[in-house]
């Protein structure tokens, strides 16, 4: 379970280059106040990147970065996989957006364990 709420940090998501589906780039805080993140086109995927981690946060620095390979599956969302180079792992992720509101899920071992994240925009 840690290497979910350690990845759901690194992430804050994506975009893809889609009209469609809501647009991910910028400054993210997620809803527990313990992190920032930048989310950017990174070659063809997307990254999420720590800006800024709560002193005292276990597991998680700046610079920790989310590559995303994701693509648009509505007006407001994104699916696919999440690599996280820090943890070596890979899983399910998808990404919904409403205004200036967006939230994370990632699963592994076959959608058994899965972790949902809030984010906010930064204006």
């Amino acid at each position: 379970m840690k290497w979910i709420s350690a990845a759901a940090v690194t992430f804050a998501f994506c975009l893809a280059t889609s009209a469609t589906a809501g647009d991910m780039n910028g400054e993210w805080a997620r809803g527990d106040g313990n992190a920032k993140v930048r989310v950017a086109p990174c070659g063809s995927d997307v990254c999420a990147t720590n800006t800024w981690i709560k002193p005292g946060t276990p597991k998680e620095k700046v610079g920790d970065k989310l590559v995303m390979t994701i693509k648009p599956t509505s007006n407001d969302g994104y699916s696919g996989t999440a690599f996280d180079p820090q943890r070596d792992l890979t899983y399910k992720m998808t990404v919904t957006i409403s205004g200036d509101k967006m939230t994370t899920r990632g699963c592994v071992l076959a959608g058994i364990i899965c972790k949902g994240v809030d984010w906010t925009r930064i204006n």
